[in-house]
């Protein structure tokens, strides 16, 4: 019984920063722009979380400075991609690297010492019950923000004009400019509040996750987050679901000694992202499926005319 909550409090948690990551990149392609900076802006989110309990700075201030400094990363990509029409996977892929660059920058006095931790809530009697305290009432507070979030957005996207809008913008946006909509500004926002989701899934992976500073602390997880849209079909709840998949599988490669699996280290770190490769390429297959959700107008510069 101990093993399994470790598993699914280690899968919850370590699916967090993943479905943060995920859920902004999927409000940035719902309105029709692909943004693949997401690595570097959560190294960035990193990064600054991070130096900024490391000066002593209280948790909550330095969650929203990582994230703000994420939007601002995406401020560079939203220039860029849409007011000069610069290729939107070329600019995303330059601040993945400018985003790794940048950590690295801040993270080289860090050294190895850990920092403070966010720290879990503690739910009166509930925290304390056997099995269910501690599968569901022993978590900080980001991780049920993080579920919380994916209901928020799913209702937005599905119940409120605005996400009728945006929908709208990502399928056509000559339609959605003909009839007055704003589609710059709101594909604008959207990167930024992408950025801004980006930036705290990074600062959760330093602040809670791995509270030591390590150099490209994401380990590919921003990667990850843009191939959660795709499995999700851009669907907020799948997002979770992906995430959660992701996190497990990272989990069972760190209790794969524990479950008494004699296979080597090595393959057992591969395993979340084989695994995620798999998934993709059975979800790739049905093609009914993916067009059903995919943004038509995805990747694809747009200018109104004036």
């Amino acid at each position: 019984m101990n093993l399994f909550i470790a598993i699914f409090t280690g899968t919850l948690i370590a699916a967090t920063p993943l479905i943060f990551a995920a859920l902004g990149e999927l409000i940035v392609e719902k309105s029709g722009v692909i943004n693949l900076g997401i690595e570097g802006m959560m190294l960035v989110g990193a990064s600054v979380a991070f130096y900024c309990i490391y000066a002593g700075l209280p948790m909550p201030v330095a969650i929203v400075l990582a994230s703000l400094a994420g939007a601002a990363s995406s401020f560079l990509f939203a220039v860029l991609a849409l007011f000069f029409l610069a290729n939107q996977y070329a600019v995303g892929l330059a601040l993945a690297i400018f985003g790794a660059g940048v950590s690295a920058f801040i993270g080289r006095g860090f050294g190895s010492s850990p920092i403070e931790t966010l720290k879990s809530l503690h739910f009166p009697v509930l925290s304390d019950l056997p099995v269910v305290g501690p599968l569901l009432f022993k978590f900080d507070i980001l991780v049920y923000f993080a579920l919380a979030l994916s209901l928020v957005v799913a209702w937005f996207l599905y119940r409120t004009r605005w996400g009728l809008t945006l929908r709208v913008i990502g399928e056509s946006p000559a339609t959605a400019h003909a009839i007055g909509y704003p589609v710059i500004k709101i594909r604008f926002f959207a990167i930024l509040f992408g950025g801004l989701l980006a930036g705290l899934g990074g600062a959760y992976l330093s602040v809670a996750y791995t509270p030591v500073w390590i150099e490209n602390i994401t380990a590919g997880k921003g990667w990850i987050a843009v191939a959660l849209v795709v499995f999700s079909t851009w669907r907020p709840m799948r997002v979770v679901v992906g995430a959660w998949l992701f996190g497990g599988m990272t989990i069972l490669q760190f209790q794969g000694q524990a479950l008494g699996l004699t296979v080597p280290s090595e393959l057992l770190s591969a395993i979340p992202y084989i695994s995620t490769i798999v998934v993709l390429v059975i979800i790739s297959r049905n093609r009914a499926l993916l067009a059903a959700h995919f943004p038509a107008s995805l990747a694809k510069p747009y200018m109104p005319n004036q």
